[in-house]
């Protein structure tokens, strides 16, 4: 038998060679990358039961639950529309196969008490914050879960003294503990109106230090002030407040709470705007990415931006104005009554940039940047819409002996 010698450069080419199919893993073999491909899969509902179809090894992915946890992660700061609440009933406003039923979330509200008792106060990361008015609770309600948190509310923040408002949320990176900040105001020994906060952190399970700014001194020492449905923007948290002791709800100002500071801060609106009207304004994300207000002129609608010059001082600009009567059909029949309704800002929700729009007659939802609408439904009543913006991972059971691969079982919202 004649034994071949190699060369060194023979091999260096054998080494060079490219491996053989049979070797070479097959990129959708190996589980660690297809988990990382299925994780940036759309978060519509569907997106994950219809990928689950394909082979039971997917399913085996996609149902493990460090992957559940990691996609809605991953998709923080982007969740899908769901719906909305409205009286804390759900009413959905995806279209099939991602819509999610009416009756899909039980009622967190006790059969001993009407829907008036019960004042939704936010609605953020899955996560719906409700003020208990008979029992003087705060609920932290997930729906998907059928979870509630019930939290005692500190003495400062008394319903029947002064309004407060609140905000409910989860921190970067957390999809379990949550947080809840409350805002009101109060009056000093020296009758100088402030503004008070305090957190609940759900990790320690109680209250922080109280966190205070004072109001404008131009404003009356007796206004009770009341506050609309919060915004995240950045790390803070934003409010527009008014007199509610006024005729006409005069907006005042925006309260800013700065999430990783913990300060409280009271920033003007744009000087040059009407601000006889609150339900003319929404606070949002500015297009640059900072705050913006979205407001509500005549049959126009105005976004306006704060920008900061290079000294630090804050202005507002206007950015771009929406022609509402030529984007939503309104026959000019009902133009003429529509002046007493256009105004009329039902809701907003905050990662989509979606605001509900209430006419004469519909409510519509409008997507301020592809300035997409949609009609939801026919009303001529006023009310806050809480739009419902998560991450909706639905229960997947694992593959069954008659080969039927899904399962409504337990959810998991995140967004």
């Amino acid at each position: 038998t004649t034994i071949r010698h190699m060369s060194c450069d023979e091999g260096e080419m054998s080494r060079r060679r490219p491996l053989s199919p049979a070797v070479a893993a097959a990129p959708l073999e190996d589980d660690n990358l297809l988990s990382e491909i299925l994780l940036r899969l759309p978060p519509d509902p569907s997106s994950l039961p219809r990928a689950s179809l394909v082979s039971k090894r997917w399913l085996g992915l996609i149902s493990d639950p460090g992957f559940s946890g990691r996609f809605r992660l991953h998709h923080r700061s982007n969740p899908p529309l769901l719906g909305f609440f409205d009286d804390l009933r759900f009413i959905p406003t995806m279209a099939p196969p991602n819509r999610v039923p009416c009756g899909h979330f039980p009622s967190c509200i006790d059969d001993d008490y009407g829907l008036g008792y019960f004042i939704p106060l936010g609605c953020r990361h899955g996560l719906v914050l409700i003020f208990d008015l008979s029992r003087k609770l705060l609920l932290v309600w997930d729906p998907f879960n059928v979870d509630q948190h019930r939290l005692a509310v500190p003495p400062e923040f008394d319903m029947e003294k002064a309004r407060f408002s609140g905000a409910v949320f989860r921190a970067a990176g957390d999809i379990r503990r949550f947080q809840v900040v409350l805002v009101t105001t109060e009056t000093d020994e020296q009758q100088h109106p402030r503004v008070i906060a305090r957190v609940y952190s759900s990790e320690t399970g109680g209250w922080g230090d109280r966190i205070s700014t004072p109001l404008p001194s131009k404003l009356p020492t007796k206004r009770r002030m009341v506050f609309t449905m919060d915004v995240l923007v950045g790390h803070s948290l934003y409010w527009l407040f008014n007199d509610r002791s006024a005729k006409t709800p005069i907006l005042d100002g925006i309260l800013e709470f700065d999430l990783e500071r913990r300060i409280l801060a009271v920033k003007p609106v744009p000087v040059c705007i009407p601000k006889e009207n609150i339900w003319q304004f929404q606070v949002m994300q500015a297009e640059g990415g900072g705050l913006g207000i979205f407001f509500l002129s005549n049959f126009s609608a105005q976004l306006w931006e704060m920008e900061t010059d290079c000294d630090g001082a804050a202005s507002w600009v206007l950015g771009r104005t929406v022609e509402l009567d030529k984007l939503l059909p309104i026959d000019s029949g009902k133009k003429k009554r529509w002046h007493r309704w256009h105004r009329s800002i039902q809701g907003f929700a905050e990662y989509n940039n979606v605001v509900f729009l209430r006419t004469h007659t519909d409510l519509f939802m409008i997507q301020l940047e592809s300035l997409q609408f949609k009609k939801v439904s026919k009303t001529n009543i006023s009310g806050w819409y809480l739009p419902f913006e998560s991450v909706f991972v639905a229960g997947i059971r694992r593959r069954s002996r008659d080969g039927l691969g899904l399962g409504v079982g337990s959810s998991v919202p995140y967004g």
